[in-house]
């Protein structure tokens, strides 16, 4: 495959996607490679916002029911919409929450230790509010974390090695949480096999999807993974701070929440306001307090697009991008320090480049100055995400290029080599 400057700009014109560019709200110039972050915002996702918007300025609390989109149910529609993405029942998935509530709420449920069954396994390059939750679920229940929770994986690596994962399942283990992809190498972990080897063992797994939903595809519910939680800002595009979501495999529909709230009640009791809770019989059993419709309303523009253009289509674009992002590395950054971090394999790759460089956060300044948004990861990553909604094949040779000339030039020591107060 040619990697010319001219070459890129075709496959971009035979780009079945490359129409979707124009919906988001990007700089003319500016190429956005920090979707894994944060995601655009799209003018579908402006739309839905104004209507709840507007359903509050002219209706006030009939808005609940008698909106153009009715909050009461947002949640729950919400929920359904998602599900294709993630391969789960519609009654499986709500939409609510953050990450981290959502971890809390999870892991209250579904950790249960028992005699010597008392450990929770992560591993050990999580992102780093995954771990806070559970040490404090562990401290909750009565347990020190130092000696309950059993971080697999070496702490200074960007690779998880599954077999290692595996033989950490041991009879002492009472629940798992693990990424789906890496938030800083993107490596794709084998969901279906270690909740397949998860169960043989008698053990409850559940995923963090942060950095896998709206980037591939999954099948959760025929994996059957017993539960996950994800946040809708990075490749859903639901905008900052944006209500996160939850999955709950129907095996574990009735199961007692951990965190019981009155918006995790059954819709038809819920206002009668007794105090004996009656959970939803669904997934929407765990939602905790009321929506946060404003911060849902974006996600509802977000999910039209994927359902018109099918996860599966995103994901062959983007990994046809980052392929690409790849080879050119490799003819272009040759001799300029640069690492490529992610797995190379296509079944092991998530939706982001990883670069690792001495002088990375310079790099990354310099990239900016140059209307290249990247993100930077301490103490030396580069993370780069060709989002398939909004990035096209010149804008990763653009890219590559400015990279090259960045250290060739050493444009990069006009910037300091440290981090801003948010990388």
């Amino acid at each position: 495959m040619t990697l010319t400057e001219q070459a890129a700009i075709e496959r971009d014109k035979q780009d079945p996607l490359k129409d979707y560019k124009s919906e988001f709200y990007l700089k003319e110039g500016t190429v956005y490679l920090n979707g894994n972050s944060l995601g655009l915002l799209s003018k579908r996702a402006e739309k839905t916002l104004l209507t709840s918007v507007n359903d509050w300025k002219e209706q006030g609390i009939d808005g609940w029911m008698n909106g153009e989109e009715p909050w009461f149910y947002f949640s729950e529609k919400l929920g359904r919409k998602t599900a294709p993405l993630i391969g789960a029942k519609p009654e499986e998935v709500i939409v609510t929450g953050s990450i981290t509530v959502n971890i809390h709420q999870l892991v209250s449920s579904f950790y249960k230790p028992e005699g010597t069954r008392t450990k929770i396994l992560a591993d050990a390059i999580t992102f780093p509010s995954d771990i806070y939750a559970l040490k404090s679920m562990l401290t909750l229940k009565g347990y020190e974390p130092g000696n309950h929770l059993v971080q697999a994986g070496d702490p200074k690596g960007n690779l998880l090695d599954e077999d290692s994962l595996i033989e950490a399942m041991t009879e002492d283990v009472a629940l798992i949480l693990l990424p789906s992809v890496l938030y800083r190498s993107g490596q794709v972990l084998d969901m279906k096999r270690l909740t397949e080897e998860a169960h043989r063992r008698g053990i409850i797994i559940g995923f963090d999807l942060a950095h896998s939903i709206g980037a591939l595809p999954h099948d959760l519910h025929d994996w059957g993974v017993d539960f996950a939680m994800w946040c809708n800002y990075k490749y859903m595009n639901n905008g900052p701070g944006g209500t996160g979501g939850l999955f709950v495999h129907e095996n574990h529909f009735g199961t007692e929440p951990g965190l019981a709230g009155w918006f995790g009640s059954d819709k038809d009791k819920q206002f009668d306001m007794a105090h004996e809770f009656t959970p939803a019989p669904d997934a929407g059993a765990f939602q905790i307090g009321t929506p946060h419709v404003l911060s849902s309303a974006p996600l509802l523009g977000s999910l039209d697009m994927f359902e018109e253009a099918g996860i599966e289509a995103v994901r062959k674009k983007s990994l046809a991008l980052t392929t690409y992002f790849m080879e050119l590395a490799e003819e272009k950054l040759s001799g300029l320090g640069f690492t490529i971090i992610n797995p190379r394999e296509e079944q092991r790759r998530g939706g982001h480049i990883c670069l690792q460089h001495t002088h990375s956060a310079s790099i990354c300044k310099a990239l900016k100055a140059s209307d290249i948004i990247p993100d930077f990861r301490a103490p030396d990553m580069i993370r780069l995400a060709p989002v398939a909604f909004y990035t096209g094949f010149h804008d990763v040779w653009r890219t590559v290029d400015t990279l090259a000339s960045i250290v060739k030039n050493e444009e990069y020591k006009d910037y300091t080599n440290k981090r801003n107060v948010i990388a």
